[in-house]
């Protein structure tokens, strides 16, 4: 069984962004053991506070229908005003605003991820 991490770097407003949760759910079928790492304007999709018209499709809730882990950099997520209460008192900010399904992460994660895969995928 092969093991893959997707590495996301694009917006959500990218079809790059839209595209890597249909890789990821292809993958998944296919019996790959998908890791996924939120990491730069990525870190943007898990703000809970992402609005889309109701005729459009929320890529968060995409990517919670998925059976996997929802890592986001932490450092990349807070820089885009994004935060976990833990984070939020450690800095002293006024709430959190993670989407439901994602974690929060430091880049040793992501190190730890890309030994234990057999490719990495940037998207």
């Amino acid at each position: 069984m092969s093991s893959v991490l997707l590495l996301l770097t694009e917006p959500m407003t990218s079809p790059l962004a839209w595209y890597s949760a249909e890789l990821a759910k292809s993958l998944l079928e296919q019996g790959a053991q998908v890791k996924v790492f939120f990491y730069q304007d990525a870190a943007g999709i898990a703000s809970r506070l992402n609005w889309r018209p109701s005729d459009e499709p929320d890529l968060a809730q995409l990517w919670r229908q998925l059976d996997l882990d929802r890592v986001v950099c932490v450092s990349a997520a807070l820089l885009r005003g994004i935060t976990d209460q833990d984070n939020a008192t450690r800095h002293q900010l006024k709430g959190d605003n993670i989407a439901e399904g994602f974690r929060l992460v430091g880049l040793g994660d992501l190190a730890d991820s890309m030994l234990h895969v057999d490719r990495v995928i940037h998207l």
